[in-house]
């Protein structure tokens, strides 16, 4: 949890949002609005076998000491799913493609749809001040709906600050309000002015989350399963209440090292206890049930390996938005450092090389999902650990191994 949703786990590879932090970041939709110039659509990529998929699995999962990953990967030369380990430690029941996880921050482009949708009925604009909505947000007047969807607001991120960290080792079944995490935020200066950076923050889709309930009329939850769940067919994928810390099953055990006080300055634990860790005298934390209201809009969601595959590709392949607002979307994403390794970020989605799509980590559970439409290749990850005693996060980094085993330099 503790890079969780704190640090873009989108937008640095495979460590989280991000491969180290994106590797983040899907088939293709019959209405393709991606870039399509390649006169090959399969000629940019290799075929992977499923040994080797199998064999770079096992070693990141080794040296991490994941307990369980599973891995869904399509190209038009075939499809390949790896199931490594098991859902808990110590026992012998194996992972599967259907086992429900927390998806975190992959939960932020639900959110964005729903808000692009709203701007696409005419309900709301992306030049519209937040504080048409909101009169509680700081500079309120001068922040963009399209600020709050690609990062650029410079609102605090909540999930930095030490009263939340400490709330989430102590009282780990509280059950967090939206505006309770915005009082956190708006107690803290912000990053920069509105439109001058870029800052990956939980804040601004928070807003969002709550933004979307007042133009729609209903809570989240209701949102999310009438606008995107129910239509795409996703039967196992939920919004939970704030109430409900459980698991629908079957589901793996979710489990981090050390706690998210150790890790809130740097996510890797001290030296000694990443010996202990790799030595297997440290064992990680089992925090499946903690409350994921600290999420909320921003990571709560719960899916499958299965799922996400439907979902990535459709949120990439245009099944949700007009074909222009689809367009404007995937246009969006702009580079989040002058680092040419760095992802790209927009509308609530995320790009890293050919793959659009997003990372999640969050109690104990850490994601990868992408899509490359140009050459239909689809890429789903997660591990039961997030992250690694050493800081990273396990399926982003398996992510970003694969994807280097496909596209070739």
């Amino acid at each position: 949890m503790r890079a969780a949703l704190r640090r873009a786990s989108t937008v640095r590879l495979i460590s989280g949002v991000a491969l180290s932090a994106l590797v983040i970041a899907g088939c293709t939709s019959s209405e393709e609005t991606a870039p399509a110039d390649a006169t090959s659509p399969t000629a940019a990529i290799e075929d992977i076998d499923t040994d080797a998929l199998n064999g770079l699995v096992e070693d990141v999962a080794r040296e991490f000491q994941v307990p369980g990953a599973v891995v869904i990967l399509r190209t038009p030369d075939g499809a390949h799913t790896v199931q490594y380990g098991t859902g808990t430690r110590d026992e012998d029941v194996p992972v599967d493609t259907v086992d429900h996880i927390r998806i975190g921050s992959n939960t932020k482009t639900m959110t964005g749809t729903v808000i692009l949708q709203l701007v696409q009925e005419g309900k709301i604009a992306l030049t519209d001040p937040v504080s048409k909505y909101r009169t509680d947000v700081p500079n309120g007047d001068n922040i963009t709906i399209e600020q709050l969807l690609d990062m650029r607001s410079g609102l605090f991120n909540y999930t930095e600050t030490p009263q939340l960290n400490e709330a989430l080792d102590d009282d780990p079944q509280r059950q967090w309000q939206p505006d309770e995490l915005l009082e956190l935020a708006f107690a803290n200066p912000p990053y920069f002015p509105p439109g001058q950076g870029y800052r990956y923050s939980n804040t601004n889709t928070v807003l969002l989350g709550l933004i979307a309930e007042s133009l729609d009329d209903k809570p989240l939850p209701q949102i999310f399963q009438s606008r995107l769940f129910g239509p795409l067919g996703l039967s196992q994928t939920s919004f939970p209440d704030i109430v409900d810390s459980s698991l629908p099953a079957p589901h793996p055990q979710g489990y981090m090292y050390g706690t998210n006080m150790q890790t809130l300055t740097n996510p890797a634990l001290p030296e000694d206890m990443q010996a202990a860790a790799e030595a297997g005298t440290l064992a990680p934390n089992d925090v499946t049930d903690v409350n994921p209201s600290w999420g909320w809009a921003a990571g709560a969601a719960i899916s499958t390996a299965n799922d996400l595959v439907t979902w990535v590709q459709d949120l990439v392949g245009g099944q949700l938005l007009n074909a222009d607002l689809q367009a404007d979307r995937l246009g969006s994403v702009q580079p989040t450092s002058a680092d040419s390794d760095a992802a790209e970020y927009g509308w609530g989605i995320a790009k890293l090389g050919p793959m659009y799509g997003h990372a999640g980590e969050i109690s104990g559970f850490n994601s990868f999902m992408g899509h490359d439409p140009d050459n239909n290749v689809t890429l789903v990850v997660w591990t039961n650990l997030a992250v690694a005693a050493n800081g990273q996060g396990p399926a982003t980094t398996m992510a970003r191994a694969i994807i280097d085993s496909i596209y070739p330099s």
